[in-house]
């Protein structure tokens, strides 16, 4: 069960990293188009899963030991 979880989680977070890949390859030919605007939608990407990510830490469902 432990392992179940541990397995999803990475799954889940690697898939939104594939997302930032396109979004870096292509933020110099958007960044005069839509300005600085840009980097806030993806630094509040990440903020949202760095949200995530400490509330899995929280809920200790990275912990082995239990």
């Amino acid at each position: 069960m432990k392992f179940y979880i541990v397995a999803m989680l990475f799954v889940l977070f690697d898939i939104e990293v594939v997302f930032m890949y396109p979004w870096a390859v292509i933020f110099k030919d958007y960044v005069a188009v839509f300005g600085a605007a840009i980097f806030w939608w993806m630094l509040s990407f990440v903020g949202i899963l760095l949200v995530a990510f400490l509330y899995a830490w929280r809920k200790k469902a990275l912990d082995w030991s239990s």
